[in-house]
């Protein structure tokens, strides 16, 4: 997945099938044209060097 960041946009590319069918996941998880769109907030820490991993929860 490339992602890119300019200014506050941030852009998902996805470059695989599986990819893009986790965006389209992601996408219905979070915009919900019926009600209120969903934030995604950070959870702890971010450090590659101790594990490339980043977490986020769903908040309403």
């Amino acid at each position: 997945m490339k992602i890119s960041i300019e200014k506050e946009l941030v852009e998902f590319k996805p470059e695989n099938q599986n990819e893009t069918d986790m965006m389209e996941v992601l996408w219905k998880l979070m915009v919900d044209c019926v009600r209120f769109n969903k934030k995604l907030v950070p959870v702890g820490e971010y450090i590659p060097q101790k594990k490339n991993l980043a977490r986020f929860v769903v908040e309403n």
